[in-house]
């Protein structure tokens, strides 16, 4: 199985696209630092901070009146009040200068970067044996169907897990050229109605870690469909459309129907349990999230071995 893997693996690094990916993914961190460091500069953190919150307080007590506001966006501004109403209790100052850990956490969503090339590399790892004619060539090998769709599944998601510590390591390292020393910083989570102080190290370390199941699961579903119809152009197609979209659509379903939980989309980020955002779903939990990505990964997974291992390849 290693061999198998380590084969995959230079496959994929002997092609032109993977270092041009990755000189993006580095390129669009050096963007977002420069950007960050330049809104720093212009950025100045008011003396009348605590009047500037508790304005915002009010306006924002004085939304919620409205009988017509959705439940998704009611709870994200019950977080914020009392968000905003710990800053004031504990003298806590929201606009603080940018630290090495800030633009870590900023970079957070660079996540859907690391997303998409995963995609592109899941989609063509199966489809790409067919359209090259090489399938042939790798099942006459004297080694199960079943091992060499693993092998492929294994270095997906050991590319995707590269992707996502590059994106860390260097964020990191940026961070630390443009704004200086590590600093002490915490993170304010709103966590069953309270708002708590999170290590801001333990906290990011965890939001990059909760992300790679959102990578794996777009990257699985591109696997599926490129084993299912041997095309990594609809893999791709389908796949990124469904990264950049699934989620927003699912939120405004989300608004109108409770069902819209059962979505994969509704609980892939399990980032919203960590007290940075509220569910798509108001009582949602991580337990359940977890269980429906297992469904839906069972799934994906029986339908790729299912094509892959009975296709007649000659067809």
């Amino acid at each position: 199985m290693f061999n198998l893997i380590r084969n995959e693996w230079m496959k994929i690094f002997k092609r032109v696209g993977t270092y041009v990916m990755l000189g993006l993914l580095v390129a669009i961190i050096g963007i977002t630092g420069a950007t960050s460091k330049y809104l720093d500069s212009q950025t100045k953190v008011s003396d009348e901070w605590k009047k500037e919150v508790q304005t915002q307080i009010a306006a924002d007590k004085e939304s919620l009146k409205e009988s017509n506001m959705p439940g998704y966006i009611k709870e994200e501004t019950e977080k914020n009040i009392a968000i905003n109403e710990y800053r004031l209790e504990n003298d806590l100052k929201p606009y603080e200068k940018s630290n090495v850990w800030s633009y870590v956490q900023d970079n957070a969503y660079l996540v859907m970067f690391v997303g998409l090339f995963t995609i592109i590399v899941s989609a063509g790892i199966v489809a790409s044996e067919f359209t090259w004619g090489t399938i042939k060539l790798l099942l006459i090998r004297p080694i199960s169907r079943s091992k060499i769709l693993i092998s492929k599944y294994i270095t997906v998601l050991l590319y995707g897990l590269s992707q996502l510590v590059v994106l860390f390591v260097v964020s990191f390292l940026l961070g630390l050229i443009l704004f200086g020393g590590i600093g002490e910083s915490a993170h304010l989570a709103y966590v069953d109605g309270a708002v708590v102080e999170q290590n801001m190290v333990w906290y990011l370390i965890k939001t990059y870690l909760l992300k790679t199941i959102d990578v794996a699961m777009m990257a699985t579903m591109a696997f599926m469909i490129s084993a299912v119809f041997r095309s990594s152009s609809l893999a791709i197609g389908i796949s990124v459309f469904l990264l950049f979209m699934g989620s927003n659509l699912t939120t405004l379903i989300a608004m109108k129907f409770d069902w819209a939980k059962f979505s994969l989309f509704a609980n892939t980020d399990l980032t919203q349990y960590t007290g940075f955002q509220q569910p798509v779903v108001k009582g949602m939990t991580m337990g359940f999230s977890i269980t429906m990505i297992l469904v839906y990964f069972v799934i994906f997974q029986v339908l790729a071995f299912v094509f892959f291992t009975k296709r007649d390849v000659a067809s």
